[in-house]
């Protein structure tokens, strides 16, 4: 059996425009190297098309505050190296995972683990397995404070690396590993 620590992990987390397809407004990575959540990276992006009304009533971030931004472009290196572990974190990857192959073209996704699906298949019975339920249930934003958020890519992706080391805990690679059942309408992608 392996340890879930042996794997170099990312979390990421996209906030965007709220058109079709979505557009990167920002996004955020944290590494987790031995099984410790480390310190998050973060870009602002101005994105081709507006933020629409809907999407800034989510995340909150305006075309004001993106208007000075770098396209996305001028931080892709940097995006492409904190993308660089064995495996990538998401919940609902298929969202965030779809936002990157678009922004970065050739990149290659190494594993990914939805903390979705993992939450689904290793707490089960929940009503809900959203992300703010989880975080609530399990008291994981503790500490953050400031202008980290619900909704908001640093937050959402260090809350999200601490459910995804909690659900690990106590468990092997292989267990994490083990493909989850079904679905519902909390897979419904949601890209704000």
């Amino acid at each position: 059996m392996t340890d879930w620590k042996s794997l170099s992990y990312v979390v990421v987390d996209v906030e965007g425009n709220g058109q079709q397809p979505p557009d990167l407004v920002e996004l955020a990575a944290v590494p987790i190297v031995a099984g410790v959540v480390a310190e998050a990276s973060s870009w602002l992006v101005k994105p081709d098309q507006p933020i629409s009304h809907f999407a800034r009533r989510i995340h909150g971030i305006s075309d004001e505050q993106v208007e000075d931004a770098p396209v996305f472009g001028y931080v892709e290196a940097d995006v492409l190296k904190a993308l660089d572990a064995s495996a990538l974190i998401a919940h609902n990857a298929h969202v965030d995972v779809g936002v990157l192959q678009r922004k970065l073209g050739d990149w290659e996704c190494p594993e990914v683990f939805d903390t979705l699906k993992l939450a689904r298949r290793l707490l089960p019975g929940r009503k809900t397995y959203k992300l703010g339920a989880l975080v609530e249930e399990f008291d994981l934003a503790r500490g953050l404070g400031g202008e980290d958020q619900p909704h908001r890519a640093t937050y959402d992706a260090v809350v999200t690396a601490r459910l995804f080391v909690h659900l690990a805990s106590r468990r092997t690679l292989e267990e994490l590993r083990d493909q989850p059942t079904g679905g519902s309408q909390d897979d419904t992608p949601a890209l704000f």
